[in-house]
Parts: C-alpha cells; sequence; structure tokens
C-alpha cells in the first residue's frame, strides 16, 4: 500500500438494497444475512478416543429489511403474492457505500422470497417514522467484492 494511502473501515449506514425488479426508497436497516455450517461429529470403532469434525449442511438466516413507509406497494404486493400461494423468487444485492457514495463491498444473496411481512405500529401519541418490516429467506449468499 503507498504511503499515505489508508483503508479506513466502512460506515454500517451506508448501504443501498438491490432487489430483482423492485425500485423501493431507501432501507433504514438490514440484518441477519449470515451463514453457518453444521459439525458433525463423527467417530469409528478404530479411530482414536475422540471425535472428528466433519463438516454439514450450510444454513443461511433470515434477512431482516426495515423502512420507513411510503406509497410504494411494490414489497408488500411481492409478500402478499407468496400469501396468495404464488412465490417469486428474486435475487438480493446488499450494498455497502463509502463516503464517496462509491460501491466497496457486495453481497449476492440468490432465490430469496419473503415469509414475514410486518406492517408499522402506531401511536398518536408519537412522533416516530412508521417502519415496515419484511423478513426474507433465501438459498445462498456469497460476498462478490
Amino acid at each position: 500500500m503507498p504511503t499515505g494511502q489508508r483503508k479506513d473501515p466502512l460506515r454500517n449506514f451506508r448501504f443501498r438494497i438491490e432487489i430483482d425488479g423492485i425500485q423501493q426508497a431507501g432501507f433504514s436497516e438490514v440484518s441477519g444475512f449470515d451463514n453457518t455450517v453444521d459439525v458433525i461429529d463423527y467417530r469409528e470403532g478404530t479411530d482414536p478416543t475422540h471425535v472428528r469434525k466433519l463438516s454439514g449442511l450450510t444454513k443461511y438466516g433470515n434477512i431482516t429489511l426495515k423502512w420507513g413507509i411510503t406509497d410504494s406497494m411494490e414489497i408488500y404486493n411481492w409478500h402478499k403474492a407468496v400469501v396468495d400461494g404464488n412465490v417469486q423468487r428474486k435475487n438480493i444485492s446488499i450494498i455497502a457505500v463509502d463516503e464517496a457514495g462509491s460501491d466497496k463491498a457486495r453481497w449476492e444473496i440468490v432465490n430469496a422470497w419473503p415469509t414475514k411481512y410486518d406492517p408499522p405500529d402506531f401511536n398518536a401519541k408519537g412522533n416516530d417514522v412508521a417502519i415496515e418490516t419484511l423478513e426474507i429467506v433465501h438459498e445462498g449468499m456469497t460476498r462478490v467484492s
């Protein structure tokens, strides 16, 4: 790395979400996109007295998206299609953006579909933004940059 050029960590509040065919205003939060590989303990009768660790199934965590409600119905309609028995799997990109607005890290999510929709809570005494929440299941995640 040339002298004087730092690589600062990216900020967690600068990101955007791309969902196949859905143009949605900014999301305020995305969480839960993780993966875990199960561990299988295995031992044959002729092995030493400890178990071997084998890799098992890979599991992907559900993704939660939160955003301030607008008059857009696209995300709700995606979930409504699932409720009506028409699961529409989509690919999603989660992109971390640097201070200059350039894409710096990207995760590709495949075969995603919404499993839970949570409309906002309303309170006449409050002044908070009304937040919608969508929980999404998927079949794979890869960091591509």
